[in-house]
């Protein structure tokens, strides 16, 4: 594809070159502009942040990591994003020659062919979906805290209580709902809606790190403290255990290349936002962390059981603790609608190729609304599903949100690793040079084979952490032996289900590559 010669900045509106460059740059892959292409800078960086939504995540599973790891467990969130930014480096470099929505699938299908491709998507779609109501169902823990009124069923708020897992269920199915709706009407509108949101959460991280550090009990040397909660033997063994909450909380920052076809320019924008979503995420989280740690009135079990909403109840209060926990709230609605998106954005992609059930039905756009609305109704329907293994069983639900997880690493192998084998051949050279606003992309250039290894060997080792039987993580009541090996379980069951499902010459789908490529 020739260069073509840069555009003004401010000529990015409807119809303007910059967009029919865009859309001319897709059709290089054999795809029409069908997506509404009108997302910006700001909102592609709110795909990621959101999906990340360290205000969500980290209220949830401070706890799991302090439990297992006590104040030194803090080291195991730098390690995560050093990790993690070799993935991102990665993804931010085949974003800039591969703008298409449904990014894992499309990225890992032009590295390594239909097969892996395939199931990369597959991996991703079905994590996705866990993790949607997995984040949806955190309302409960949020919402009866703020007004009573908000238990509908019952009067015991607990999770693992008959009455609280029902009433998780009806606020989460209610969330996934409006979702749902939300994506059915318009990119413009989820935007708009994440935007506003994504602006909250940082707005309430801030007030957070700001709390926290006006109320230090103790200083910054905390970190260093290997004292466990639960005296576990072995300091090492319990250190990498309590780095599955990095793990859990630091993935999604990819969402940025799965509305690659509604950005503008997102050779350039999406490469950005990926790094960009993850780093913000990593310091902001950070900070959270070390904040916590040295203003919790106690570094002992209160503080493994109550995990943050603990350290927050003796900071700030009773009102502008409820203050908080609305932000919170807010963190877990745009969680929800950009891992919903991100999901449908994936599944049409993977339908326009034919390689789903329904194909046809699922790939078909809205003409006025611009968007894929039978993935967005399909994926609401199978979490609202889900949501509802948490009434018969809680812990299965919680180990189905813990392993999925385990899927969304895979993923990611699913590109790194044939990536790194196309480079050793020698990709990326032959491969579009400029964005449509004829600067140069983004690249790793010579330290590309090193950086690329480096994310293939983190993930590897990632995935075996994660996946690792270990009761306290996966049965910690006892209850139900067989989950300790729920990791392994989830990967055999979900290949094996891919094995099925896999459309073996029943399809036809786009030509590997572009003329360039």
């Amino acid at each position: 594809m020739t260069a073509t010669a840069p555009t003004s900045p401010t000529d990015q509106g409807a119809g303007s070159p910059t967009i029919r460059q865009d859309a001319d740059d897709l059709s290089a892959f054999g795809y029409d502009q069908q997506l509404h292409r009108s997302l910006g800078k700001f909102a592609s960086f709110a795909a990621g942040f959101s999906f990340v939504s360290i205000l969500t995540t980290i209220f949830q599973l401070f706890g799991l990591g302090f439990g297992f790891g006590g104040p030194a467990f803090f080291w195991t969130w730098p390690i995560v994003y050093a990790g993690q930014f070799l993935v991102a480096l990665c993804f931010a470099e085949i974003a800039a020659r591969y703008p298409l929505s449904g990014a894992i699938y499309q990225w890992s299908r032009r590295m390594g062919g239909e097969v892996i491709g395939w199931f990369g998507g597959w991996f991703m779609m079905i994590a996705q979906i866990v993790t949607a109501s997995a984040a949806a169902i955190a309302l409960q823990v949020v919402l009866p805290s703020v007004w009573s009124g908000f238990q509908i069923i019952g009067d015991d708020p607990t999770l693992t209580t008959t009455s609280g897992a029902a009433n998780a269920v009806l606020l989460g199915s209610i969330l996934i709902v409006v979702v749902t709706a939300i994506n059915c009407v318009g990119v413009r509108w989820m935007s708009l809606v994440n935007n506003i949101g994504v602006t909250c959460e940082l707005v309430g991280v801030v007030a957070v790190v700001l709390a926290l550090f006006t109320h230090a009990r103790r200083g910054p040397g905390v970190v260093f403290d290997t004292g466990v909660p639960g005296e576990q033997p072995g300091y090492i063994w319990a250190f990498i255990v309590s780095g599955l909450m990095a793990a859990y909380v630091m993935v999604g920052f990819g969402s940025a290349g799965e509305l690659a076809e509604e950005t503008k320019n997102p050779r350039r924008v999406a490469p950005r936002t990926i790094r960009m979503a993850l780093t913000v995420s990593a310091i902001g989280g950070g900070l959270m962390l070390l904040g916590a740690l040295m203003a919790a009135p106690t570094l002992g079990e209160e503080l493994a059981v109550g995990g943050l909403p603990y350290v927050l109840d003796s900071v700030l209060g009773s009102f502008w603790g409820k203050v908080l926990l609305c932000d919170v709230a807010v963190a877990i609605f745009i969680c929800t609608l950009a891992i919903q998106t991100a999901c449908s954005r994936l599944m049409f992609s993977m339908a326009r190729d034919g390689r789903l059930p329904f194909s046809s039905t699922l790939s078909h756009v809205n003409s006025r609304t611009g968007t894929p609305i039978a993935p967005a109704i399909l994926i609401g329907g199978a979490c609202i599903a889900i949501l509802l293994v948490n009434v018969g069983n809680s812990a299965i639900f919680a180990t189905l949100a813990s392993v999925c997880i385990i899927l969304i690493y895979l993923a990611y192998l699913a590109v790194t690793a044939p990536m790194l084998y196309r480079r050793l051949q020698g990709w990326p050279k032959g491969t579009v040079a400029v964005d449509a606003e004829g600067r140069k992309l983004f690249g790793l250039g010579r330290f590309g084979i090193v950086v690329n290894a480096l994310a293939v060997i983190y993930g590897a080792l990632m995935v075996i952490n994660l996946a690792w039987p270990r009761a306290e993580v996966f049965d910690p009541a006892g209850e139900m032996p067989i989950l300790r090996w729920a990791g392994p379980i989830c990967i055999a069951v979900t290949v094996l289900v891919g094995i099925a499902c896999f459309p073996h010459g029943k399809t036809h789908p786009r030509p590997v590559g572009n003329p360039t490529a």
